[in-house]
């Protein structure tokens, strides 16, 4: 007797997190585009509201899920919310620029949970069921923060510099299992909330001579959750103009 094969028919389905502004909000509408179910995550449901209906009205489908990625029972919580999922992008959190001694503990124990905190256990409570399945792609935000030294910023690359430590980690874990992980690294990107002025500065710091637009970020992780990069895992993907290779 022939044994029938159990056909996975599920819609593929992509979280981002903090994608109701910047470059979440871009790799939303990208991976929408690429014809992903897109659970959009915030903290603001007006904000989210308005993602979700850009990518209505491109032809896409997608829904709204709050949390505080702050609060590590909210983020089991929004695990609980999406089920299973095909891809998962990592980049909802914070950032804190200035001198190190004007750093308080709460603001540092805060840029943690949501940075590092967050994106662990979304891998922890999502990436099992990738693995029993044989497929899916994780792939979180890190910084060119995390291997270049910028003035005021240690706390902020530590952070970047656990997620990709974390990366590896995880790609030695879940890909033997058909699980993809890898990470981005941005470096000065014109988004929501950022100072044009210190973007236009540090973008004339790269090969490139200038600031990214999101969706140039976005196009890299919609790669990376695609077919097309089917035999990269374990990778920290440089899209920072050159700053950090030379």
């Amino acid at each position: 007797m022939t044994e029938e094969l159990e056909l996975d028919t599920r819609p593929k389905t992509a979280l981002v997190t903090g994608a109701t502004s910047g470059i979440g909000r871009a790799v939303a509408l990208a991976l929408a585009a690429d014809g992903f179910s897109v659970i959009v995550h915030g903290r603001d449901a007006a904000r989210g509201a308005a993602t979700v209906e850009a990518i209505e009205q491109a032809g896409g489908n997608a829904r709204f899920v709050a949390a505080d990625l702050n609060d590590v029972a909210e983020v089991r919580r929004l695990a609980g919310a999406v089920g299973e999922v095909d891809v998962l992008v990592n980049n909802g959190g914070r950032s804190w620029f200035g001198a190190t001694a004007d750093l308080d503990t709460a603001t540092y124990d805060a840029m943690f949970a949501a940075n590092v905190r967050a994106a662990y256990y979304l891998v922890a409570a999502l990436a099992p069921a990738m693995a029993k399945r044989g497929s899916g792609s994780i792939i979180s935000l890190s910084s060119m923060a995390g291997q270049v030294g910028l003035a005021g910023g240690a706390a902020y690359s530590a952070t970047k510099v656990a997620l990709e430590a974390m990366t590896r980690a995880w790609a030695a874990e879940f890909s033997p299992s058909g699980v993809r992980v890898n990470a981005v690294a941005p470096g000065p990107t014109f988004s929501d909330g950022a100072d044009p002025g210190l973007i236009e500065q540090l973008g004339s710091t790269t090969l490139l001579n200038r600031g990214a637009r999101v969706e140039e970020i976005a196009d890299v992780i919609a790669f990376l959750a695609s077919p097309k990069a089917g035999y990269v895992t374990g990778a920290i993907v440089a899209a920072d103009g050159g700053r950090t290779a030379v």
